[in-house]
């Protein structure tokens, strides 16, 4: 298919503020063969130095006054724009040459497909440990999940135009980066649509990871809004962070500790630790081989801890929201009026 046959393409990038990873993903985007037909740049909050910096790569620059978070700058964005395609890429991510024609590609690949999504790729640009460990993460995760997917990713996602706006886009509600994407994905497929996961679309992600902004984002813009959403949605997917296996590597850490705990009283029950330690070590052999080829043995050792904390506060953040779910149902039945009607329209005990 000629590239005149294929969709138009636009590309929409949210920034709040003009950065070396802001210059790198334009310089990304503006170096894309074949290009996009459009590339927009909406500055939340209307930083000057952002909005000179878009200019000068060529993009149509967008500023707002007000700062109201990617979920409403995606929106004002793709009201602007006039490609079939909107094409998401946030600001901290360089995608590769081919990007733009491998998203018009799945697009005329999968053409029953509402909305496709890639995923970081396995060579981070911040050399630190957690920068190393969150993206190489998030790239195996991406990469065993299932191509018929369940929801979305926005780091580097495209959508059907005309499917974006009938389900009215991102929920705005989300004033910081966090489920607004996942959300999304949830709507999608609750109204029929299908969602494709395209394994060879892969981006370099710029963002350089602490401890504590990693547990920051896993915990408190990740795992207790997705825990909220599955709560409230009542769909309890099977796939990328939230697997089967995943749920039972949560319960085995919550055991190990119990038994450790435990074992101070009654060593016989080391064990028993024992044995859930390498349950861990089993069901997640692939992911640690993953690491030790990629960065090798000591990496992977200090990975381990960390992975099994992640699974720790992952499970923490969905007991959270269920107590949360459960006590505001608990209340809104006891708001409830209790008796029957009278005749006179009051209740009767």
């Amino acid at each position: 298919m000629s590239v005149s046959e294929q969709p138009s393409v636009s590309i929409i990038v949210p920034t709040a503020r003009a950065d070396d990873n802001l210059r790198w993903c334009l310089s990304s985007i503006v170096a894309a063969h074949p290009a996009s037909d459009e590339l927009l740049v909406l500055v939340d909050g209307g930083d000057p130095e952002a909005c000179a910096l878009a200019a000068q790569f060529g993009a149509r620059v967008m500023p707002t006054a007000l700062r109201s978070g990617p979920a409403a700058a995606r929106n004002a964005a793709a009201q602007l724009v006039t490609g079939a395609i909107l094409f998401f890429v946030d600001s901290d991510v360089v995608i590769p040459p081919d990007a733009v024609a491998r998203v018009r590609q799945a697009f005329v690949d999968y053409p029953d497909a509402a909305a496709i999504f890639g995923s970081y790729d396995d060579a981070p640009a911040a050399p630190n440990f957690f920068s190393q460990y969150k993206n190489l993460l998030h790239h195996y995760v991406h990469q065993q999940g299932c191509e018929e997917a369940s929801t979305f990713w926005a780091g580097c996602g495209a959508i059907r135009a005309d499917a974006f706006r009938a389900v009215n886009g991102f929920d705005a509600g989300y004033r910081i980066p966090s489920m607004e994407d996942i959300e999304l994905g949830y709507r999608l497929r609750a109204s029929g649509r299908r969602i494709r996961l395209v394994k060879s679309l892969q981006v370099k992600h710029l963002k350089h990871w602490t401890a504590g902004s990693l547990i920051r984002a896993d915990f408190l813009a990740r795992a207790l809004p997705w825990s909220r959403l599955i709560l409230s949605s009542g769909v309890l997917i099977n796939d990328l962070n939230v697997t089967i296996r995943s749920r039972v590597c949560a319960v085995l850490v919550y055991g190990l500790l119990l038994a450790l705990g435990l074992a101070i009283r009654w060593p016989v029950l080391l064990w028993l630790a024992a044995v859930q330690v390498a349950a861990l070590l089993v069901l997640n052999a692939d992911l640690y081989r993953f690491f030790l080829r990629k960065r090798g043995f000591w990496f992977t050792l200090a990975v381990i801890p960390w992975h099994w904390f992640y699974y720790f506060y992952g499970a923490l953040a969905f007991a959270i929201a269920w107590t949360q779910h459960n006590l505001r149902r608990l209340s809104r039945l006891g708001a409830r009026p209790t008796g029957r009607p009278t005749s006179a329209g009051g209740l009767q005990p």
